[in-house]
């Protein structure tokens, strides 16, 4: 078993409504920052409410932790998730060159999801949520339009990685980029996120609830805002899903 990291805390359940809620009903009880791992997940969530499959066998996890820092930073945590998820896919499979990193928070797999990240605040503490497709796909009448095909560690790379096996690799990458994090803050960060970085230098889409911005994928900026050439001229974009 990979050591587990020091300082975390480590909770398994085997049925949750919802890590993220487990993880907010568990502040008051909690010592420092925290793991809590849905074998079942019964009324999950993603992005902008949206519903998020996690059958069993999939990867359902949420790291809780004390927010010491302004949001805008304390955001930039997505990115830490973002680097932990690709190094912990890699020491699983092997597979370097299989997986790419989609901004703002997701991971591909041959071009297709396979994880998904959610950061929310709650009072002084940060929750990060992690869905991984470990064992199983979303049904694509799951999927909104345009939206990336779904990818499986079982079905595309013909690997059964346990939920608990796959959290304790991540709970260690995770720790490591984290201290990184918190002692030379964003910008090594920002370097490893982008040397794995999904359509770099090649044209993207990027939609928000008002509008559309289509431009060549520059870079990702010191305060992790989405960089754009556009016939306009550069655009920094801070929230939006991206298209290929």
């Amino acid at each position: 078993m990979t050591a587990w990291p020091d300082g975390y805390g480590r909770h398994v359940f085997d049925s949750v409504d919802s890590t993220l809620s487990q993880a907010v009903r568990m502040v008051p009880d909690l010592a420092g920052p925290a793991w809590i791992l849905g074998l079942e997940q019964t009324a999950a969530r993603g992005r902008r409410g949206r519903s998020w499959s996690t059958p069993r066998g999939n990867f359902a996890g949420t790291l809780i932790m004390e927010r010491r820092e302004a949001p805008g930073i304390a955001a930039l945590r997505s990115f830490v998730a973002s680097l932990a998820l690709y190094r912990t896919f890699v020491a699983v499979t092997g597979v370097a060159d299989a997986f790419a990193l989609k901004w703002p928070n997701d991971v591909l797999l041959y071009g297709g999801k396979v994880a998904g990240i959610l950061l929310e605040s709650t009072g002084d503490h940060l929750v990060i949520g992690i869905g991984v497709n470990l064992a199983h796909a979303p049904d694509a009448d799951q999927l909104e339009a345009r939206a990336l095909p779904p990818k499986s560690l079982a079905h595309d790379l013909k690997m059964d990685v346990a939920p608990e096996v796959f959290l304790n690799m991540l709970a260690v990458e995770y720790a490591a980029l984290e201290a990184q994090f918190t002692s030379q803050g964003f910008a090594p960060i920002r370097t490893g996120w982008l040397a794995h970085a999904a359509r770099l230098g090649e044209q993207i889409t990027a939609r928000t609830m008002r509008d559309e911005t289509t431009g060549t994928f520059e870079t990702v900026d010191e305060n992790g805002n989405l960089i754009l050439q556009t016939s306009q001229g550069r655009v920094a974009i801070t929230a939006a899903d991206v298209f290929f």
